[in-house]
């Protein structure tokens, strides 16, 4: 996904040309409200405990979630491995989490380095977009054979590839997992999409989990941050770690102030981007582009080769267009919606395509 071009030559896009960026939702460049705000946040040393803005940022987050208490931090990758670092005591241990997760895939074997954890991917059954709490506990290690790791955390992700884990299953492995005195983490980056969409508050989601890592880098449209959550303890075990790896903050609240900023302005508007992401779903359809999986809240997956094309064609094209993809070699596409993504602009898009597709 994030090397969907290779070591290729990419097409540039001017940012003074640009009409849309689908790259990704961490794409968005701060507003000048949102740079207003950060300019006049009170800021102190956090290292310290004693910056106002993060105390505030974290008060909000832990507030909204439910939990005791917060940790904001450098990046959703920080959060994660802090998170899912704090919850386990003593090896050897076993991770089990989804075939296609972020810590999976995109975090650079950091539970190997950071907690020497076996991580047990498993992927969900044939059609579902989801793992299941009976195909999760056919992987567990809950045994005390001494041949193998037992599993001490189940880490979930909500939403994954944009696709929403239905709270009901949620429910049914957190069940399983306290039968099993097993921690769960949850990588919520996008977490905030899914309580838009389905209207399951963020408390009730983070209610079923130990900890839970909320990005403000992404669909919020924060510049920077992501904020962990969990209890007093952990949270203050978890502050500990993120010194160790070399995550303090000084007067980092110039970033705490755009995370607040984001969730009071952002987060309630963010069901437009989905209506948007839906909405570009339908034009791609229609144009003859198939979607590969469906469009729950602001992405868009799609095979080019349907109508004869490979990414890094339309890559280019879009490119000499004004906006920004990530294109490759192969037939799917993932393109994300964000509040920098108007309706007008993926007018332009399929306008563009629709010559496109017609040659």
């Amino acid at each position: 996904m994030y090397n969907a071009g290779g070591n290729s030559i990419k097409p540039i896009v001017d940012a003074s040309n640009l009409i849309a960026d689908l790259r990704s939702d961490t794409v968005t460049t701060p507003s000048l409200e949102m740079r207003q705000a950060m300019a006049n946040a009170p800021v102190g040393d956090d290292v310290m405990g004693d910056d106002p803005t993060i105390l505030a940022l974290e008060s909000l987050v832990s507030n909204l979630s439910g939990h005791e208490s917060a940790l904001f931090c450098a990046s959703g990758t920080m959060t994660n491995q802090l998170g899912i670092r704090t919850l386990l005591t003593s090896p050897p241990y076993s991770i089990l989490t989804d075939s296609r997760a972020h810590i999976y895939c995109y975090e650079a074997s950091g539970v190997a380095h950071h907690s020497q954890a076996l991580l047990i991917p498993v992927a969900p059954a044939l059609g579902s977009s989801h793992l299941t709490a009976d195909i999760i506990e056919k992987h567990m290690i809950i045994d005390d054979d001494i041949h193998g790791a037992p599993t001490k955390v189940i880490c979930l992700e909500n939403t994954l590839g944009g696709e929403i884990f239905p709270f009901n299953e949620l429910i049914k492995i957190r069940n399983l997992a306290k039968e099993h005195g097993v921690k769960m983490h949850l990588d919520g980056a996008r977490l905030w999409n899914a309580s838009v969409e389905t209207g399951v508050s963020l408390k009730e989601y983070c209610q079923l989990f130990d900890t839970v890592s909320l990005c403000l880098s992404k669909g919020l449209g924060a510049p920077v941050g992501s904020v962990l959550v969990g209890s007093h303890s952990v949270i203050k075990k978890a502050r500990h770690y993120r010194k160790m790896f070399g995550g303090g903050w000084r007067q980092g609240g110039i970033l705490a102030a755009a995370g607040i900023y984001a969730i009071e302005n952002h987060f309630p508007k963010m069901k437009v981007d989905h209506e948007v992401a839906k909405y570009l779903g339908n034009q791609l359809t229609s144009l003859g582009f198939a979607l590969t999986r469906k469009v729950e809240t602001n992405m868009v997956w799609f095979d080019t080769q349907s109508v004869g094309l490979s990414g890094t064609e339309l890559q280019a094209v879009l490119a000499q267009n004004g906006v920004r993809v990530l294109g490759g070699p192969i037939g799917e596409q993932r393109w994300v919606v964000h509040h920098q993504v108007s309706k007008e602009s993926v007018d332009h898009i399929i306008r563009t395509l629709s010559e496109v597709v017609k040659r």
